[in-house]
C-alpha cells in the first residue's frame, strides 16, 4: 500500500506513555506508532473530527467489517472551547486501536506528514469546521469523504442546524460528499432527507441528524469498502450559503415579534450556548419559551417582565407577551417583576 514505508514513524497510541502526539508544535521526527502493518484486506481510514458527528462515525466504523482506523485527529484541549458540543475521543480511538494525534491546523506540513504516515484509503473530516486544502485531499488514495447536517446544496457553510431552525426551513436532510477544493461543494455521496417540526429545537434537530447519519453510514461503508460509493454533482442551481454564527449572535431583541423570539431560543439552545439577555449586569439564558395567547390583557415595554407563575416568566416582546419556560440566572436571582431585560443601565 502507497505509503507503508512511512509507518515506522511513530505515532503515540491511546495508552502509551506518549498518548497524543501534538500536531499543533514542531514535531520533527514525529513522536508516532501507527499500526506497523495493515490488517489483511483491511480498508484503512483517517478520520478527521472533534464533536457527535465524529463519535458517530467512529462507533460504525469500530461495527463495520473490514475497516482498520490507524488514526484519529482532533483538537487539542485548549481549543475544546471552539466548539460547545466537543467530544472526547480518546476512548473510542482506544477501543478501535488507533494513533489520537491532536491537530490545532488542519493543513500544516505536520499534520500531513502524520496523515500519510497512516497511508489511508479514506480520510473522513467529519465534525471539523477548519477547510482541507488541496494537499491534505491528495493523501487518501480512494478520497476524503465529508458530513453537513443540511440538505446540500442548501446551507453550505456554517452552523447549519441554527439557520435551519432560524429559516422555519419544513425539510433537511443528513448529507454525505466527496470533499473537494470548495467548502461544502462536492459530489454528493449520500443524503438522508427528513421533515422539520415547527416547534423543532436544535437538541431536537440535531438528534435527528446523528440517527440520520448513522444510518447513511450503515448502508454506504460497504459500498465504500468495496469501491462502489456513488458521486453525484450537486446542482448549483439550488446552492445556498449559511454565515458563521457565534455566542453573541444568540442575543435577545424583545421588540422583535414572540414567534421569532422563540425560532431564536429553539435555534440557538442546546447543546449550544443558548440565548440570551441581559438583566442588569446578570446574564439571563433563555432555554425554552411557549407562546402566550392573551396579550391583549397587558401593556408594557418590550422586555418588561410581567410576572411569574411556578418557574415561568411571562415577558413582553413587540407583539405581545412571551412565556419563558426554562431559564437561568448567572447571578442565580430572578428578575424583578416590571424589570426591563436588555435595558441599557
Amino acid at each position: 500500500m502507497p505509503g507503508e514505508d512511512l509507518l515506522r514513524q511513530r505515532l503515540d497510541r491511546p495508552g502509551s506513555s506518549r498518548f497524543a502526539a501534538r500536531a499543533d508544535l514542531a514535531i520533527s521526527p514525529l513522536a508516532a506508532e501507527v499500526k506497523s502493518t495493515a490488517q489483511a484486506g483491511s480498508v484503512r481510514a483517517v478520520v478527521v473530527g472533534a464533536v457527535g458527528s465524529t463519535q458517530v462515525l467512529l462507533e460504525e466504523l469500530r461495527e463495520a467489517p473490514g475497516w482498520e482506523v490507524p488514526l484519529v485527529l482532533t483538537l487539542p484541549p485548549e481549543l475544546h472551547t471552539r466548539h460547545s458540543d466537543i467530544v472526547d475521543l480518546a476512548p473510542l480511538a482506544q477501543a478501535l486501536g488507533a494513533g489520537i494525534g491532536h491537530a490545532a491546523k488542519s493543513n500544516g506540513e505536520d499534520v500531513l506528514a502524520m496523515v500519510r504516515a497512516a497511508a489511508p484509503d479514506y480520510v473522513f473530516v467529519v465534525g471539523w469546521s477548519q477547510i482541507v486544502q488541496e494537499e491534505f485531499l491528495a493523501i487518501a488514495t480512494s478520497g476524503t469523504i465529508g458530513y453537513h447536517p443540511a440538505p446540500l446544496p442548501r446551507l453550505r457553510g456554517r452552523a447549519a442546524i441554527p439557520w435551519t431552525i432560524l429559516l422555519d426551513e419544513p425539510i433537511s436532510a443528513s448529507s454525505l460528499f466527496w470533499i473537494g477544493p470548495g467548502a461544502d461543494t462536492g459530489d454528493i455521496l449520500a443524503q438522508r432527507f427528513f421533515h422539520v417540526a415547527p416547534d423543532e429545537t436544535a437538541q431536537g434537530l440535531y438528534d435527528r441528524h446523528m440517527n440520520a447519519l448513522r444510518g447513511l453510514l450503515r448502508t454506504n461503508l460497504p459500498l465504500l469498502a468495496e469501491g462502489r460509493a456513488p458521486r453525484e454533482k450537486q446542482d448549483e442551481r439550488f446552492a445556498t450559503w449559511a454565515a458563521r454564527r457565534t455566542p453573541a449572535d444568540g442575543r435577545i431583541d424583545w421588540r422583535a415579534d414572540a414567534a421569532q423570539i422563540d425560532r431564536l431560543v429553539r435555534a440557538v439552545g442546546r447543546p449550544y450556548p443558548g440565548a440570551f439577555s441581559m438583566c442588569g449586569a446578570s446574564r439571563l439564558t433563555v432555554w425554552a419559551t411557549r407562546p402566550c395567547g392573551d396579550g391583549w390583557h397587558h401593556h408594557a415595554l418590550p422586555g418588561q417582565v410581567l410576572g411569574f407563575e411556578g418557574g415561568t416568566m411571562r415577558v413582553m416582546t413587540g407583539s405581545g407577551p412571551i412565556d419563558v419556560v426554562e431559564w437561568e440566572s448567572a447571578d442565580g436571582a430572578a428578575p424583578r417583576i416590571h424589570a426591563i431585560l436588555g435595558a441599557r443601565s
